[in-house]
């Protein structure tokens, strides 16, 4: 593997998802980006908390035999590790029943998380964290302290709340929507959709974020940085399931942003190649290799659609 060099914190839910068939993976969106990252060849380190139980056990075991830092994951002595029901419909595509009042929901400030996300390279969190007071209160401590804030929307019904979603644009560098949290945002703000440019720039004006990416499905995704935008395709492969494969994407766009001189098609090239491997295969965190991964992208070729 390649020399870490670069750090980014990922702050939220860590948990098990439990699929039919009583299969269990270890899950939440902000671990699976750090996941992948982690396997991209940088530094990471995750900010949560778990039970003090045998699920939660089992997970920080798991988490160490892949070489991740457990260090700032907290174990907590009142709350349960957090257990996630998933079912998947017949386009692949997974639903969850999120259980509240987990460890994830009480993640404390301490001087340790604090550290890490001053000295980071980037913090990435999502909506779901901010469900409960104690985490949103110590998501929103570790953002005044963050240098560049990655805001991956994610949205979680019903656990929302348009005032802290805005609230927390406020606070964010790079934000990543997909086409329908786009819309439901801008009908949260009365803002009437006419083009995801238009959309877009009236984001970055309101809450003067620079970056802003979109997720388009079949139709590949968008990135927007100033007034330059880049739309790029999505590959196609033979589609295993979709669970993590935007968390995927979003790693493999960090892993060519953060730290390097990469070019707008590097970084869109990365991430689309990442997110359509990790697509062609079983489950959020499938084992695979650096190697498997170029592998992959050299097969797949890449070219702008604008």
């Amino acid at each position: 593997m390649e020399e870490k060099k670069h750090k980014i914190v990922c702050f939220g839910e860590v948990l098990w998802d439990i699929f039919p068939g009583a299969q269990r993976r270890i899950g939440g969106a902000p671990f699976n980006v750090a996941y992948h990252l982690f396997k991209m060849g940088l530094n990471v380190e995750m900010i949560s908390s778990v039970g003090d139980d045998e699920p939660g056990h089992e997970l920080l075991q798991k988490i160490k035999n892949w070489q991740i830092p457990t260090d700032t994951i907290q174990i907590n002595q009142e709350y349960p590790t957090s257990t996630v029901v998933a079912t998947v419909d017949e386009n692949n595509d997974a639903h969850y029943d999120i259980v509240e009042n987990v460890a994830w929901d009480f993640i404390e400030t301490t001087p340790e998380n604090l550290k890490s996300a001053r000295t980071a390279d980037a913090l990435v969190f999502g909506t779901l964290a901010a469900r409960n007071e104690k985490t949103k209160n110590t998501l929103f401590e570790l953002l005044e302290t963050g240098s560049y804030n990655v805001f991956d929307i994610n949205l979680r019904a019903p656990y929302y709340d348009i005032r802290i979603i805005n609230e927390l644009l406020h606070k964010t560098h790079l934000a990543k929507f997909n086409k329908a949290e786009l819309r439901m945002v801008l009908d949260f703000l009365d803002k009437e959709y006419k083009t995801e440019e238009d959309s877009i720039r009236y984001l970055q004006d309101k809450f003067g974020i620079r970056e802003i990416i979109i997720s388009k499905g079949s139709k590949g995704a968008l990135y927007a940085i100033d007034d330059r935008f880049y739309l790029y395709p999505t590959i196609p492969v033979e589609v295993k399931d979709t669970v993590g494969s935007g968390d995927s994407f979003l790693a493999g766009f960090l892993s060519k942003r953060i730290g390097n001189e990469a070019s707008a098609h590097e970084i869109m090239t990365q991430a689309v190649s990442l997110g359509a491997f990790i697509t062609s295969q079983e489950g959020a965190c499938p084992d695979y290799t650096l190697k498997d991964f170029k592998r992959f992208k050299n097969r797949y070729p890449v070219t702008a659609l604008s």
